[in-house]
């Protein structure tokens, strides 16, 4: 399936949109400038220390996303290995049908951005507001899974926390093309290095106190604070307000 998908990105994908068939003459005229249209061919210089200033909050917002993301992405099928004493086969299953509302919301997210955009023009409410309530929901969604021990609700719980995180997706991946359009490559990955970083620490401070506690409450409660101080810290992106190179 990997390599289908590598062929099919060869074939379509093209690092400059201008030479994509079906790409409209409405569409080249909002297209940013290219390396060839600077003089000399040389772009500006990326301010690499103001912009990372400026997409610090973005970064913080990513990173308490992306720690319960990876404890959804590695400790799932333990967590209903040893906590439900299931089958590998039915703690794959449990996990699958958690992973497949994430991947919903993944999609809703971006959908919803779109419509709110288009409704309200403003790219507060559009992109925080989705951010903040999509953590929101996540964060009530897992308490639940520290409070009850039955099977079902713990999985369809689950389920809905991993759906309402991954509405964050869409929103928070423009924030960086909404705050610094001429350097949105750079930008996004600032705010990405949240996520990686996550990524490294997540699953072993997880797995930390889990062997320190033994108790999977402990470990999920702090998935529990980071999504509340995530939705918290969203107010501060700001991505109605344009990084300008000069401030």
């Amino acid at each position: 399936m990997g390599l289908i998908w590598v062929a099919l990105w060869w074939r379509v994908y093209r690092d400059d949109p201008r030479k994509v068939a079906h790409i409209t003459a409405d569409e080249l005229t909002r297209l940013p400038p290219t390396q060839s249209d600077y003089a000399g061919g040389n772009a500006p210089s990326v301010p690499w220390l103001k912009l990372a200033r400026r997409m610090l909050p973005v970064t913080a917002v990513d990173f308490c996303y992306g720690w319960t993301l990876w404890v959804f992405l590695t400790w799932l099928p333990s967590f209903f290995f040893k906590n439900f004493h299931l089958d590998l086969k039915h703690s794959a299953l449990f996990s699958s049908g958690v992973l497949l509302g994430g991947m919903i919301g993944d999609t809703v997210g971006g959908v919803i951005s779109d419509w709110l955009y288009r409704r309200t023009g403003s790219l507060q409410v559009a992109r925080r507001n989705l951010i903040v309530a999509g953590m929101l929901g996540a964060f009530c969604f897992l308490i639940p899974v520290v409070l009850t021990h039955d099977l079902t609700t713990v999985a369809l719980c689950l389920s809905a926390a991993c759906f309402f995180s991954e509405l964050v997706v869409a929103p928070i991946w423009s924030v960086p093309m909404d705050i610094a359009p001429h350097y949105a490559g750079s930008a996004s990955g600032m705010m990405n290095f949240g996520f990686g970083v996550a990524g490294i620490i997540s699953p072993v401070v997880f797995g930390a106190l889990l062997d320190l506690t033994g108790s999977w409450a402990i470990p999920f409660y702090g998935s529990i604070g980071l999504l509340l101080l995530g939705a918290g810290l969203s107010f501060f992106m700001r991505p109605d307000r344009p990084f300008i190179e000069s401030a």
